[in-house]
Protein backbone atom coordinates (compact mmCIF):
# COMPACT_ATOMS: atom_id res chain seq x y z
CA UNK A 1 0.00 0.00 0.00
CA UNK A 2 1.74 2.98 -1.27
CA UNK A 3 2.32 6.02 2.01
CA UNK A 4 1.80 3.08 4.18
CA UNK A 5 4.21 3.06 7.37
CA UNK A 6 6.43 -0.64 7.93
CA UNK A 7 5.10 -2.63 11.11
CA UNK A 8 7.59 -1.61 13.89
CA UNK A 9 9.83 -4.27 15.32
CA UNK A 10 8.64 -3.78 18.58
CA UNK A 11 4.59 -3.93 17.82
CA UNK A 12 2.80 -1.39 18.86
CA UNK A 13 5.11 0.78 21.53
CA UNK A 14 4.94 4.28 20.65
CA UNK A 15 8.89 5.84 18.84
CA UNK A 16 9.03 7.90 21.88
CA UNK A 17 9.06 4.71 24.19
CA UNK A 18 10.98 2.29 21.35
CA UNK A 19 13.69 4.53 20.68
CA UNK A 20 14.47 4.94 24.82
CA UNK A 21 17.23 3.11 25.58
CA UNK A 22 15.68 1.86 28.94
CA UNK A 23 12.88 0.15 26.67
CA UNK A 24 15.31 -1.12 24.19
CA UNK A 25 17.29 -2.77 27.06
CA UNK A 26 14.13 -4.42 28.50
CA UNK A 27 13.54 -5.76 25.25
CA UNK A 28 16.85 -7.53 24.91
CA UNK A 29 16.88 -8.96 28.16
CA UNK A 30 13.38 -10.18 27.73
CA UNK A 31 14.79 -11.71 24.57
CA UNK A 32 17.84 -12.98 26.28
CA UNK A 33 15.68 -14.70 29.25
CA UNK A 34 13.18 -16.45 26.73
CA UNK A 35 16.40 -18.00 24.99
CA UNK A 36 17.91 -18.81 28.15
CA UNK A 37 14.47 -20.01 29.51
CA UNK A 38 14.19 -22.49 26.11
CA UNK A 39 17.36 -24.24 26.56
CA UNK A 40 17.33 -24.24 30.44
CA UNK A 41 13.81 -25.87 30.69
CA UNK A 42 14.84 -28.29 27.82
CA UNK A 43 16.63 -29.75 30.29
CA UNK A 44 14.43 -29.66 33.06
CA UNK A 45 16.71 -26.62 34.69
CA UNK A 46 15.09 -22.95 35.33
CA UNK A 47 17.66 -19.95 35.52
CA UNK A 48 17.07 -19.68 39.65
CA UNK A 49 18.08 -23.71 39.46
CA UNK A 50 21.32 -22.59 37.61
CA UNK A 51 21.92 -19.79 39.91
CA UNK A 52 22.05 -21.46 42.82
CA UNK A 53 24.26 -23.69 41.23
CA UNK A 54 26.62 -20.76 40.35
CA UNK A 55 26.93 -19.47 43.79
CA UNK A 56 27.54 -22.79 45.90
CA UNK A 57 30.18 -24.05 42.96
CA UNK A 58 32.25 -20.38 43.75
CA UNK A 59 31.63 -19.54 47.03
CA UNK A 60 31.30 -22.91 48.51
CA UNK A 61 28.84 -24.42 50.99
CA UNK A 62 26.37 -22.10 52.27
CA UNK A 63 23.57 -21.11 54.42
CA UNK A 64 20.21 -21.14 52.71
CA UNK A 65 19.89 -17.28 54.39
CA UNK A 66 23.33 -16.68 52.26
CA UNK A 67 22.55 -17.22 49.48
CA UNK A 68 19.30 -15.77 49.27
CA UNK A 69 21.23 -12.66 50.03
CA UNK A 70 23.74 -12.94 47.09
CA UNK A 71 20.97 -13.79 44.90
CA UNK A 72 18.34 -10.85 46.08
CA UNK A 73 15.30 -13.79 46.49
CA UNK A 74 13.54 -13.94 49.15
CA UNK A 75 13.89 -16.78 51.48
CA UNK A 76 10.55 -18.55 50.82
CA UNK A 77 10.93 -18.50 46.94
CA UNK A 78 14.87 -20.67 47.58
CA UNK A 79 12.77 -23.08 50.05
CA UNK A 80 11.39 -24.38 46.81
CA UNK A 81 14.44 -23.55 44.54
CA UNK A 82 16.48 -26.09 46.80
CA UNK A 83 13.73 -28.58 46.99
CA UNK A 84 13.75 -29.37 43.36
CA UNK A 85 17.71 -29.26 43.38
CA UNK A 86 17.38 -31.65 46.18
CA UNK A 87 15.04 -33.80 44.87
CA UNK A 88 17.23 -33.89 41.43
CA UNK A 89 20.54 -35.09 43.42
CA UNK A 90 22.43 -31.36 42.81
CA UNK A 91 23.03 -30.22 46.21
CA UNK A 92 22.65 -31.48 49.64
CA UNK A 93 21.56 -30.05 52.84
CA UNK A 94 23.05 -30.43 56.39
CA UNK A 95 22.58 -28.92 59.70
CA UNK A 96 25.18 -26.72 60.06
CA UNK A 97 27.30 -28.04 63.06
CA UNK A 98 28.35 -24.23 64.30
CA UNK A 99 24.66 -23.93 64.36
CA UNK A 100 22.11 -26.22 64.01
CA UNK A 101 18.99 -24.01 63.70
CA UNK A 102 20.49 -24.04 59.81
CA UNK A 103 21.05 -25.87 57.21
CA UNK A 104 24.30 -25.84 54.82
CA UNK A 105 24.15 -26.26 51.20
CA UNK A 106 26.47 -28.07 49.39
CA UNK A 107 26.94 -29.12 45.81
CA UNK A 108 27.01 -32.37 44.85
CA UNK A 109 29.38 -34.26 42.29
CA UNK A 110 25.72 -34.36 39.82
CA UNK A 111 25.26 -30.39 40.64
CA UNK A 112 28.80 -30.08 38.89
CA UNK A 113 27.76 -32.22 36.69
CA UNK A 114 24.21 -30.18 35.80
CA UNK A 115 25.90 -26.91 36.13
CA UNK A 116 28.61 -27.84 33.77
CA UNK A 117 25.33 -28.36 31.56
CA UNK A 118 23.96 -25.02 32.42
CA UNK A 119 27.07 -23.28 31.68
CA UNK A 120 26.73 -24.56 27.95
CA UNK A 121 23.32 -23.77 27.56
CA UNK A 122 23.39 -20.49 28.91
CA UNK A 123 26.52 -19.80 26.45
CA UNK A 124 24.44 -21.09 23.69
CA UNK A 125 21.83 -18.79 24.97
CA UNK A 126 23.67 -15.53 24.69
CA UNK A 127 25.62 -16.93 21.35
CA UNK A 128 22.00 -16.87 20.12
CA UNK A 129 20.90 -13.41 21.23
CA UNK A 130 24.09 -11.73 20.28
CA UNK A 131 24.25 -13.60 16.86
CA UNK A 132 23.69 -9.54 14.97
CA UNK A 133 26.63 -8.61 16.73
CA UNK A 134 30.40 -9.18 15.74
CA UNK A 135 32.95 -10.74 17.61
CA UNK A 136 34.25 -7.44 18.42
CA UNK A 137 31.23 -5.42 19.07
CA UNK A 138 30.27 -8.44 21.36
CA UNK A 139 33.11 -7.92 23.65
CA UNK A 140 32.22 -3.84 23.52
CA UNK A 141 28.23 -4.62 24.75
CA UNK A 142 29.37 -6.62 27.42
CA UNK A 143 31.77 -3.87 28.98
CA UNK A 144 29.72 -1.15 28.37
CA UNK A 145 26.64 -3.39 30.04
CA UNK A 146 28.96 -4.08 32.96
CA UNK A 147 29.88 -0.40 33.40
CA UNK A 148 26.05 0.60 33.58
CA UNK A 149 25.00 -1.85 35.54
CA UNK A 150 27.79 -1.59 38.19
CA UNK A 151 27.54 2.29 38.16
CA UNK A 152 26.74 3.82 42.32
CA UNK A 153 27.98 0.29 43.58
CA UNK A 154 31.17 0.12 45.87
CA UNK A 155 34.08 -1.03 44.06
CA UNK A 156 33.85 -4.12 46.01
CA UNK A 157 30.80 -5.35 44.75
CA UNK A 158 31.47 -3.95 40.72
CA UNK A 159 31.79 -6.96 38.37
CA UNK A 160 34.88 -5.23 37.36
CA UNK A 161 36.81 -2.82 39.49
CA UNK A 162 37.50 0.16 37.20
Amino acid sequence: MPGAKPRRPDGLAPRRLSGTVAWLLGRAALRGHQLTYQLLDGAGLRRSHYAVLAVLAEFGPAAQADICRRLGVDRSDMVAVLNDLERAGYVSRLLDPSDRRRNRVSLTPDGQSALGRCDRLVSQADAALLEPLSPAEREQLVSLLERIADAGLPPAERSHPP
